[in-house]
């Protein structure tokens, strides 16, 4: 980033490294003046966005003698094009910044390749420019979900938990959006894509806190809002069957028909 400073293209290649929370304060705050004035980097963080989280919740996932649900659903593995995409640009990162903790990068580069890619938002916004620069950051998520046009949406009568899937199709395969309501914590979900060919793919995964998420009656507003994460699979939007949301544990919430 110190380098980056004097040169307007250099800074770009930060974008990866940003999304991955590996950026020290001054240089994340050095990465988010420019962000605010760059389309570009805000298009590529609406992808590479979250996956700070994912790596905490990959760090926990059960072991491998779980049920066989468990292991269908972690078996799903996202587009290697977005896997190669992550990982050259945190290698790129790593080159230009030898003095990065080899560990902490060496750990995201693994979860990127062996696991699902996950991202994660929160609520945020405002009206004056700054802010709605930060919120870009903060939930790429929800403002995707509100440009797609292409939703399908059910609720489970059992579980009671509702879910909307937004797609839009990418050179790579689908970029998906799911809106999640009334779902409870603690709870580790994925979400994952079923292909009409019988293929399986994990989009995104994530944890819900113990207040939950969308919970109409919550005495919050934290626990009322739905949750808003996104992801990719390889399928094209025609080839995707159904979604459905499974817990960790193998649990199927809700599924939702593409």
């Amino acid at each position: 980033m110190q380098g980056a400073q004097g040169s307007g293209d250099n800074i770009h290649e930060t974008v990866g490294a940003y999304a991955l929370g590996i950026l020290d304060d001054a240089e994340a705050t050095q990465f988010e003046a420019h962000l605010a004035t760059c389309e570009w980097c805000g298009q590529q963080l609406d992808e590479l966005a979250g996956m700070e989280p994912m790596l905490a919740a990959l760090a926990d996932l059960p072991a491998a003698q779980g049920t066989p649900a468990i292991g269908e659903s972690l078996a799903a593995k996202p587009s290697t094009k977005l896997s190669d995409r992550l990982v050259g640009e945190v290698v790129q990162h790593r080159a230009k910044k030898s003095r990065r903790n080899f560990f902490m990068l060496a750990a995201g580069i693994a979860a990127i390749i062996a696991g699902p890619t996950a991202v994660f938002a929160t609520a945020g916004g405002g009206e004056d420019g700054g802010v709605q620069a930060r919120t870009v950051v903060d939930n790429p998520a929800k403002a995707a979900f509100g440009t797609m046009s292409d939703k399908v949406q059910r609720t489970d009568a059992a579980t009671k938990v509702s879910a909307t899937v937004a797609m839009k199709e990418k050179a790579w395969g689908t970029h998906a959006v799911l809106e999640l309501k009334n779902v409870k914590g603690p709870e580790k979900c994925s979400l994952i894509a079923v292909g009409k060919n019988g293929e399986r793919e994990t989009v995104t995964s994530w944890s819900v806190p113990t207040w939950g998420y969308g919970i109409k009656d919550a005495k919050t507003e934290q626990a009322k809002n739905p949750l808003y994460v996104e992801g990719g699979a390889a399928f094209t939007p025609d080839e995707i069957d159904h979604f459905e949301v499974l817990t960790f544990s193998g649990k199927k919430l809700v599924q939702v028909e593409a």
